[in-house]
């Protein structure tokens, strides 16, 4: 699960990115609203975490433009104000959830699984693209009616593509959604194109019509119905 964090304070930012990677998600952080909408409309995020005061775009401003984008990831703001207006506000423009600063990292986390479970909840499970489907909730591939073994990795990289369908993926965003902070960047381009390469075969895909190439960028998952 990959979760951004907006906030300005970099101590509260930090721990609560440390809190997080410790139960195996993948954080981003941002310290102002212009960095944060540049990072959500470049590679999409399973939730966000955004303070309400921020330099230059606030929090408002920051989820405003965002449901006016179409972008509907659940978002948790985080506010040092109390005052109903302000959390009328921020949910009449789309916010998920509201906590109130400060916060317990445990209330943090169960708020965030909460909003993460009820998500998943209102999104199919399944992932078609021509013969290939992928059940997100049993991790289980299909080719046509054959079953067909991935591995872990390989999963991820092929779920990452469906999910962002007809975008072109670069390979180090690729390589940070499903490795995170262990990966190793001098060795991350051709691990990935090992990985592509495999899934090419196992879903007999080699002549690249589904997992597509996009030179100078990184990979495709083509979807000629959508």
């Amino acid at each position: 699960m990959r979760v951004l964090i907006v906030d300005d304070e970099p101590e509260l930012c930090g721990q609560i990115a440390q809190t997080l990677r410790q139960q195996q998600y993948t954080v981003d952080t941002a310290g102002d609203g212009e960095l944060a909408l540049e990072m959500i409309f470049s590679d999409p995020y399973d939730l966000i975490v955004l303070d309400l005061m921020l330099p230059g775009k606030d929090g408002f401003a920051v989820l405003g433009e965002l449901r006016q984008e179409g972008v509907a990831t659940p978002v948790l703001m985080l506010t040092a104000k109390g005052e109903v207006v302000n959390r009328v506000r921020g949910l009449d423009l789309g916010a998920d959830d509201y906590l109130h600063k400060p916060f317990s990292m445990a209330e943090l986390l169960a708020r965030i699984r909460a909003l993460l479970r009820r998500s998943h909840e209102q999104v199919s499970p399944l992932l078609v693209i021509g013969p290939i489907s992928l059940d997100t909730n049993t991790r289980i591939v299909t080719l046509g009616n054959e079953s067909v073994n991935l591995t872990p990795k390989e999963f991820s990289l092929l779920e990452f593509l469906f999910y962002n369908r007809n975008r072109a993926i670069s390979r180090f965003n690729m390589a940070e959604h499903v490795w995170g902070d262990a990966f190793d960047p001098f060795t991350m381009s051709n691990n990935i194109d090992v990985h592509i390469k495999n899934l090419r075969r196992k879903l007999d895909d080699q002549a690249g019509r589904i997992i597509i190439t996009v030179r100078g960028i990184g990979y495709m998952a083509r979807d000629d119905q959508s």
